[in-house]
C-alpha cells in the first residue's frame, strides 16, 4: 500500500531543507534499476518481496524485455528517518517531519548517456552503484566525471555482494581488499575531476563517514557501517560514532583481550572482517551449506529477526534472501545514506548557481535560485521532454531552481539559442503553463503548484521547447547553461517511408523523435534524405523503433548505418591562395594550417571558448599550444556555428576597411567549415590565416554579396593546398572476457582495425579487462561477431573517444581507404563525382 498521498508530498515540498534530489548512476548491468526497486518498495509502491525482480523504473516494454534501462525515470518518495539517526545529518533540516526524495533512475549503457546528463542536471546528489566484482568500469568513470562537473555530490553503493559470496566464494580478506581498491578508484576519479578546496567541500567517499554502503540489490539487502555500529555499541559499551571509525582500515580487534590494535598480529582480526563480514558469512554458510535450516533459524533467534511460519519452511537461497532482507533491508540503508549525506536544494543551489546560470550572478533570477526562494522570480530548467499517452504531446520535465511554478502562470520560455543581449528575440516566447504534474514512474499525478527545489513536469509548453530550455518570470532572465554530453552522435542512418503518401507523417514523426531524446539529431540533407544521427548502434536501433511504432506510425525504409567523418589538413598551405570577388574589385589572400595538437579537443571540452576574454585566452594558447600571442589575440571566429574546433585568424598588417568585411568573412568561414570541400562534412582542427586583403574604396562594392562567396572559395582553395585528410571517429572499447576466450577477442579486433592498448586481470577473478581503440566504421555488428568468436563470454562496451586521421590520400589515390570514403559520401549526398579541382577556386594574380 502506498504510504503517502499527493497532498502529503505537496505539503513537504515547501520544507525545502527536507528535500533530496538524487540520481542513480552506474556502468551498464551494475544493478541500478534492481536497487531502485528496494527504494520504491520502502514507499509502499511495490511489495518488498518483489523488489529486485520488478524493475519498476523500467517503464517501457522493450526495457523489460532487454533488461536494460533506456530512458531515465523519475519517482518521488516519502521517507521518515528515525529520530536517533537525525543526529548524523550535518546540514539544517526540519526536525518534525519526514523527507521527500525525488529519485531518477538513469541508464548505464553508454549509448544512452545523454539521459544521464539530463538526470544529473536536475539533481544535487548521486548514488553511484559499483559492481563489487567488476569494479570501476569505463562508464562508471564517465558518469562520475559528469556528476562532479555538474557539482553533484556522490555516495557509493557496492552492489552484487551475493555474487562475490555465492558464485565466486571470495574469502573475507580478499573481499575487504576488493572493496578497498574500488573505493580508492572512485576517490582517484573524484580527486582528478573535482576541486579539492571547492565550494562543495570534501566529496571523497569513505565507509567511516557513511558515504559507502555494501549490499545486494537482487536479494534486497544492504548496510552501512553505521548499521553494524548500532548493533554492537551497547555490547561493547562504545558510542556508535567511535565504533564506526574502527570498522574500516587498519584497525584490528583481539577477541581474547577485547582490545583494539593498529598492527596485524596472531589473534588480531581486522575490525571490518570481525564485526561485519563474519556474521554475514555465518548466515550464508548456515543457509547454503547445511542440509537443514535449523542452524540458520538458530542464528535468526540470536539476531532477533522475526520470521513468519511460511518463512521458516524455506531452505537455501529463498531462506537466505528472506533472512538478509529482514535483517538488513536495502531500502533503509540507502535512504539513510541519501538523507544524511546528500545535500538539500538549499545547500546545493548556493554552490551550483554560479556554474549553471549564464547571466549576472546578482540579478533577481540568480538570487532567487541561490537562496532557493519560493517567493522569488521563477527560474526553471527543462532537461528533457517525456512523451505522454496523448499521441504527439510531451511533458516538459525539469527542476524548479527559484520561485514557484503553478498552473495557469504566464512565463517566458527561452530556448538554447536565445540571447538576451540581441534586440531580435529569437527562440523566446511568452505563454501560460496549462498544468503542472508530479512524475511518478509510469504514472503522473496532477498538482496545483511546485515550489523551488523540486522536480516536476509541465503540460502545454512542448510546442515551444525542442529538447531543453529555461522558463522564467523575470523579464531580463538569462539562460541556464546548455548541457554538455559525454558522447557525440557519430552514427547516422537515412530513413524514408515505404509509401510516398506517408511523407508528412514521417516529417512530423522525426520532429517528435528529436523532442523525445536529448541526444538524437534529425536533419534533412539537400538531396532530400532524412538523416537520424545517434551515439551508437543500439541508440539508433531504439530511435528507429520509436519512430516507426510511436512517433510516425508508418512502415519505414532504412539505409545501412553511416559514420560521420571530419575533414582536416595535415600541413600549412604550399602557397598563398587568392580569390577575387565577382566584380573583380576585392581580393582575399589566405593560407590554411592545422591547429596545434590537442587544441581541437580543448575546444570540444569547453576549455577554450569564443566567449573567453581574448587576452587571457591568447595567453593560454601561447603557453600551452605555442601559438603566436599577437595572432592568438586576433581570432575572428570559431566555426562551424561559432563554437566549432576551427579558427579564422586575422594575420594582416595595416589593411584599410578590414573591419567592415569581418562579418562577411566569418559568414563565409562558417559556411566553408560546416560543408567541407571534399564531401560536405564538417571541418575540424583547421586554422585559416587571412594574410592580406585588397578592398574597393567604395563601401557599396564590398558588401556581403561580393565578399561571402569569395571568402568561401578562398578557404576551399587554401584547404586543398594544405594536404587535406579525412578524420574518422574512434571508439574506446572495454571488453570483459574470461582468460580462456582471449584469442577470440584479439582475432575479432584485428579483423576490424582495432588496436589493443591495455589488458589487465580483474581483481581475483578469472576475468580480464581488455581496452582497445576501434574505428566506429568497423563497429557495426562488432558485438555479435565478438560473441560468436568467444561463445558469448565477452561483454563489450563502446564509448566515443577521439578523432584520428585515416591514413592515405583522399583526393589522388583511388586505392586508399579515405578516397573510397569521400567517393561514397559524395555519391550518397548526390554530389558530382570526384573532389572539385583547385583551379575551380583560385584566381590568377
Amino acid at each position: 500500500m502506498v504510504n503517502f498521498t499527493v497532498d502529503e508530498i505537496r505539503e513537504i515540498m515547501d520544507k525545502k531543507l527536507n528535500i533530496r534530489n538524487m540520481s542513480v548512476i552506474a556502468h551498464v548491468d551494475h544493478g541500478k534499476s534492481t536497487l531502485t526497486d528496494s527504494l520504491v518498495s520502502k514507499a509502499g509502491i511495490i511489495a518488498g518481496s518483489k523488489a529486485g525482480e520488478t524493475r519498476f523504473t523500467d517503464t517501457r516494454k522493450d526495457e523489460q524485455e532487454r533488461c536494460i534501462t533506456i530512458k531515465s525515470t523519475a519517482i518521488s518518495l516519502f521517507y521518515n528517518l528515525n529520530e536517533d539517526d537525525k543526529q548524523y545529518i550535518k546540514q539544517d533540516h526540519h526536525k518534525d517531519c519526514g523527507f521527500l526524495i525525488n529519485l531518477i533512475d538513469s541508464p548505464g549503457h553508454v549509448d544512452f548517456s545523454s539521459e544521464v546528463t539530463a538526470a544529473l542536471r536536475v539533481t544535487d546528489g548521486a548514488l553511484v552503484v559499483v559492481d563489487c566484482v567488476s569494479g570501476v568500469c569505463v562508464q562508471t568513470e564517465t558518469v562520475l566525471r559528469q556528476a562532479i562537473a555538474e557539482r553533484i555530490k556522490p555516495v557509493v553503493l557496492m552492489n552484487k555482494m551475493d555474487l562475490a559470496l555465492l558464485t565466486l566464494q571470495l574469502d573475507k580478506d580478499t573481499l575487504y581488499h576488493t572493496f578497498q581498491k574500488i573505493i580508492e578508484d572512485v576517490n582517484v576519479i573524484v580527486n582528478t575531476y573535482g576541486e579539492s578546496d571547492g565550494p562543495m567541500g570534501d566529496i571523497e567517499v569513505d565507509p567511516r563517514n557513511g558515504t559507502v554502503g555494501f549490499g545486494s540489490g537482487l536479494h534486497g539487502w544492504a548496510f552501512t557501517l553505521k548499521d553494524f555500529a548500532k548493533i554492537y555499541a551497547a555490547k561493547l559499551k562504545i558510542e556508535p560514532a567511535k565504533l564506526i571509525k574502527k570498522m574500516w582500515g587498519n584497525q584490528f580487534y583481539n577477541n581474547k583481550t577485547k582490545k583494539w590494535d593498529k598492527e596485524e598480529a596472531e589473534d588480531n582480526v581486522r575490525g571490518f572482517i570481525f564485526f561485519v563480514l563474519n556474521p554475514i558469512y555465518q548466515i550464508f554458510d548456515a543457509c547454503m551449506k547445511k542440509a537443514t535450516n535449523e542452524d540458520a533459524l538458530a542464528l535468526v533467534e540470536k539476531l532477533n529477526i522475526k520470521l513468519t511460519a511460511d518463512d521458516k519452511q524455506l531452505v537455501e537461497k529463498p531462506l537466505l534472501k528472506t533472512i538478509m532482507r529482514k535483517w538488513l533491508p536495502a531500502g533503509d540503508a540507502m535512504l539513510q545514506m541519501i538523507v544524511i549525506h546528500l545535500p538539500s536544494p538549499v545547500t546545493a543551489q548556493k554552490y551550483r548557481c554560479e556554474m549553471l546560470y549564464e547571466g549576472p550572478i546578482d540579478d533577481d533570477a540568480a538570487m532567487s535560485m541561490k537562496n532557493c526562494d519560493p517567493e522569488g522570480e521563477l527560474l526553471m530548467y527543462i532537461s528533457k521532454m517525456v512523451p505522454t499517452n496523448d499521441k504527439g504531446r510531451f511533458y516538459a520535465f525539469g527542476r524548479v531552481f527559484g520561485g514557484t511554478v503553478s498552473t495557469g502562470q504566464k512565463v517566458k520560455i527561452m530556448g538554447p539559442n536565445y540571447d538576451p543581449e540581441k534586440s531580435s528575440k529569437t527562440d523566446c516566447y511568452e505563454k501560460s503553463i496549462q498544468r503542472t504534474v508530479l512524475m511518478m514512474g509510469r504514472y503522473v499525478e496532477a498538482i496545483e503548484d511546485v515550489p523551488c527545489g523540486n522536480i516536476c513536469g509541465l503540460v502545454g509548453v512542448d510546442s515551444y521547447i525542442v529538447k531543453t530550455g529555461t522558463i522564467s518570470t523575470f523579464s531580463k532572465a538569462h539562460n541556464m547553461k546548455v548541457m554538455k554530453f559525454s558522447v557525440s552522435p557519430v552514427v547516422r542512418v537515412a530513413v524514408d517511408c515505404k509509401n510516398p503518401s506517408d511523407l508528412p507523417k514521417l516529417v512530423e514523426g522525426l520532429k517528435r523523435l528529436a523532442k523525445s531524446d536529448p541526444m538524437v539529431q534529425c536533419s534533412t540533407e539537400e538531396s532530400g534524405e532524412h538523416i537520424i544521427a545517434g551515439a551508437g548502434e543500439l541508440h539508433l536501433e531504439i530511435c528507429l523503433k520509436d519512430l516507426e511504432e510511436d512517433h510516425a506510425c508508418i512502415p519505414l525504409k532504412k539505409s545501412d548505418p553511416v559514420v560521420s567523418y571530419r575533414e582536416t589538413v595535415s600541413e600549412e598551405s604550399s602557397q598563398t591562395c587568392l580569390s577575387k570577388s565577382a566584380n573583380k574589385h576585392n581580393r582575399l589572400f589566405v593560407k590554411a594550417a592545422p591547429l596545434p595538437e590537442g587544441l581541437a579537443q580543448a575546444i570540444d571540452d569547453g576549455d577554450i571558448t569564443p566567449r573567453q576574454e581574448f587576452k587571457s585566452r591568447a595567453k593560454v594558447l601561447a603557453e600551452e599550444y605555442n601559438m603566436d600571442v599577437g595572432e592568438a589575440r586576433k581570432i575572428w571566429a570559431f566555426g562551424p556555428e561559432g563554437t566549432g574546433p576551427n579558427f579564422l585568424m586575422d594575420c594582416t598588417k595595416a589593411v584599410q576597411y578590414l573591419n567592415e568585411i569581418k562579418d562577411s568573412c566569418v559568414a563565409g568561414f562558417n559556411w566553408a567549415t560546416k560543408e567541407g570541400v571534399m564531401c560536405e562534412e564538417n571541418m575540424r582542427s583547421v586554422r585559416f590565416n587571412i594574410q592580406d586583403v585588397t578592398l574597393h574604396t567604395d563601401a557599396i562594392h564590398r558588401g556581403g554579396g561580393q565578399i561571402i562567396p569569395t571568402a568561401r572559395r578562398v578557404f576551399y582553395a587554401s584547404f586543398l593546398t594544405a594536404a587535406p585528410k579525412i578524420l574518422e571517429p574512434v571508439y574506446l572499447v572495454e571488453i570483459m572476457v574470461p582468460d580462456a576466450a582471449m584469442g577470440g577477442v584479439f582475432s575479432t579486433l584485428n579483423r576490424r582495425r582495432g588496436v589493443v592498448f591495455e589488458n589487465n586481470p580483474v581483481g581475483n577473478t578469472p576475468q580480464t579487462l581488455v581496452k582497445a581503440h576501434l574505428p566506429v566504421n568497423e563497429s557495426f555488428g562488432f558485438t555479435g561477431d565478438l560473441r560468436s568468436q568467444t561463445q558469448g563470454k565477452a561483454f563489450p562496451q563502446c564509448v566515443f573517444d577521439h578523432w584520428q586521421i585515416l591514413p592515405g590520400d583522399p583526393i589522388n589515390d583511388p586505392t586508399s581507404k579515405p578516397y573510397v570514403v569521400v567517393s561514397s559520401a559524395r555519391k550518397r549526398k548526390g554530389l558530382k563525382e570526384g573532389v572539385p579541382l583547385l583551379e575551380n577556386f583560385l584566381d590568377k594574380m
